[in-house]
């Protein structure tokens, strides 16, 4: 079954490239970007891999721990790390989950089979601390992923989720923020948002990020 968001993540133990894991022990109280790959020594998922190598002190800043998997094996990926290093100019500095059972694969339903038979799927997961999904999507074999956009998801998260607001269209960490319509009482709102707000129509105010 497939997860949905909301949802409370499975947990698993299971062996990585940096010794068995048990996702909720490593999580902690952290959030988690999961994603998967169809399978080492592949050349888009190389550049990915490096990409959040480069990008892991980003994660580090907003308390986000980031995890890869696919379904080959330790060895398999210790070798691919070379590669990786390598080719990207960079150290692999998370794990890389091993999945040959793909029992985890089948836990976060990443078997596609009209897609690549029974290889995961390109996946990402946020997971927030409470181990609750907040994201999800899936991505062709041919595009990469971009992990700015990860970054600027879990920005807007972890500020929707301590102000009563939401992220417009292209929102990046310090621009204007959505007053949520169901905060409607004029107190509140002076109280809320101290440096204002502009009625753009009655369901659509403006405010600057609450945070900055």
């Amino acid at each position: 079954m497939a997860l949905r968001l909301g949802d409370e993540v499975p947990n698993f133990t299971q062996a990585s490239s940096e010794g068995e894991i048990n996702f909720y022990d490593w999580a902690g109280d952290s959030w988690v970007v999961l994603f998967s790959h169809p399978a080492d020594y592949t050349p888009v998922c190389t550049t990915e891999l490096g990409a959040v190598a480069k990008l892991k002190p980003e994660f580090d800043k907003r308390n986000a721990k980031v995890i890869a998997l696919s379904v080959d094996n330790v060895e398999s990926h210790k070798g691919w790390i070379g590669d990786i290093n390598e080719t990207q100019n960079t150290n692999v500095n998370y794990p890389i989950l091993a999945d040959p059972d793909k029992k985890v694969a089948d836990l976060y339903d990443m078997i596609h089979p009209n897609s690549l038979n029974n290889l995961t799927v390109r996946s990402v997961f946020i997971i927030d601390p409470k181990k609750k999904l907040r994201l999800t999507f899936t991505y062709p074999a041919s595009t990469g992923r971009n992990f700015d956009e990860i970054l600027r998801v879990i920005d807007s998260l972890q500020l929707t989720d301590n102000h009563m607001v939401a992220t417009p269209a292209n929102w990046t960490d310090g621009n204007d923020c959505v007053i949520v319509p169901t905060l409607q009482d004029p107190e509140v709102l002076k109280e809320k948002f101290p440096k204002g707000y502009e009625v753009v129509k009655p369901y659509l105010r403006m405010t600057p990020q609450p945070n900055k």
